[in-house]
């Protein structure tokens, strides 16, 4: 197990519980497992129901034990992104070393320096991120250890959010038994899945993490992120009048939204995407019904994102990125790239095992603390390691060619009893 690093994300959505468990081995990133539990315990702004989320959690890393053979005991999380807020700080402190050299404990003290700024009561400090640093004049992103100088300037954002909501969540997670690593907001962990923080150096981008009942826009700016916004209107706000129309479950119209419908055509199928029984009845639904219902909830949600969206279109080059639980949608991209008039895409993770669009920022979380080990030094799994390595020895043993299960061996068995 040397050099491997296993770690699990949660993020705990308006409308269920997502658990991704991966490892990082030689700089590459594998998924172990994925956990999608439903949870109607949390809205876009408050927890509701904080026992239902703990039961959730606890559901979903449960039935990840089953798998994994090893106790989850520390996750990395996804905070909502409700009233972010970000003040910038520019830390400078002395060099502490004999030979005037940058060491990371420099870095940490700048940080440290940093969150003593009052953030009022009403926010709670969520991340601490070091943008640039700046040594004998010369400004770089790098971490400058090593140079020589006598004072260490660091350019910092401390990003912030909603503090009840923010320690409601926090406390939900540790109840089902959990520690947390660390925190990061979901639209940054989202910036750091799609690398959009490289590409947002030289132009703007705006993110769109659009789920059931929400869509939170992030701002990023000059390699940073600079705002969020959040429009409590979503992918069930649109599959409602489906609901309401047709008496069709609220889970299975928001499915028939996504894989089902083609919002940007305008030549819709007239062929069944549904069937169900009703009152003994046989019913259908077809992709132009699907569409025409959700006509103006869809226009709804357009609206509101271009609203909100024209001050920012109008500080230059821009460019749109959709993901989330919306992201699975066909051509609500190109309908918003039609209304804002600026290049709009998609974004789903390639990952193996982690190809859907609405665990985006579950997967970035893991990216976002690796990016920090180096300032941190953190070298904690979130397994218990002794379980899983001999969870892993115990298959390997299984699976031994010489073992009589294997399918070399039982083809063996059948050749020997023919020739008895």
């Amino acid at each position: 197990m040397d050099g491997k690093q296993i770690f699990a994300g949660i993020e705990v959505a308006d409308h269920e519980v997502r658990l991704v468990i991966g490892e990082f081995f030689n700089t590459r990133f594998n998924i172990i497992k994925v956990e999608r539990v439903p949870c109607d315990g949390i809205t876009y702004n408050e927890v509701i129901n904080p026992e239902a989320v703990t039961a959730a959690v606890v559901t979903a890393v449960s039935d990840a034990k089953k798998m994994i053979g090893a106790d989850i005991r520390k996750v990395i999380l996804a905070m909502p992104s409700y009233r972010m807020k970000r003040y910038s700080f520019k830390s400078t402190v002395d060099v502490e070393g004999l030979d005037q050299t940058v060491s990371i404990q420099d870095v940490r003290n700048a940080m440290a320096k940093a969150e003593q700024m009052d953030i009022g009561k009403n926010y709670a400090l969520i991340q601490t991120v070091c943008v640039k640093y700046t040594v004998n004049g010369i400004t770089s992103r790098r971490i400058p250890i090593g140079e020589r100088c006598s004072q260490l300037t660091v350019n910092i954002d401390l990003l912030c959010a909603d503090r009840k909501f923010s320690y409601d969540l926090v406390t939900c997670i540790e109840k089902a038994g959990l520690r947390i690593m660390d925190l990061f907001l979901d639209v940054y962990a989202v910036g750091k899945e799609a690398a959009l923080f490289e590409q947002a150096v030289n132009h703007q981008v705006i993110m769109l993490k659009m789920e059931r009942e929400s869509t939170t826009l992030g701002l990023l700016k000059n390699g940073r992120l600079t705002t969020a916004a959040v429009l409590p209107i979503g992918l069930g706000s649109i599959a409602a009048p489906i609901v309401e129309n047709y008496g069709i479950r609220r889970e299975t119209a928001v499915e028939l939204l996504k894989y089902s419908a083609r919002l940007n055509s305008r030549e819709l199928s007239a062929n069944p995407v549904h069937i169900w029984q009703q009152d003994s009845e046989t019913r259908t639904i077809n992709e132009k019904e699907l569409v025409e219902c959700v006509n103006d909830r869809v226009e709804a949600w357009l609206e509101a994102i271009q609203k909100t969206c024209i001050p920012i279109l109008q500080g230059g080059e821009t460019a749109v990125m959709i993901t989330g639980e919306g992201g699975e949608t066909e051509g609500l991209d190109d309908l918003l790239e039609r209304r804002l008039g600026t290049e709009t895409r998609v974004y789903i993770p390639e990952t193996l095992g982690g190809r859907n669009a609405g665990l985006t920022a579950c997967l970035g979380l893991f990216y976002a603390y690796q990016d920090k080990l180096p300032i941190t030094g953190y070298t904690d799994d979130s397994l218990d390691m002794e379980e899983f390595i001999k969870s892993v020895s115990y298959r390997d043993k299984k699976s031994d060619g010489s073992k009589e299960d294997t399918l070399t061996n039982k083809l063996k068995g059948i050749f020997l009893e023919g020739k008895k």
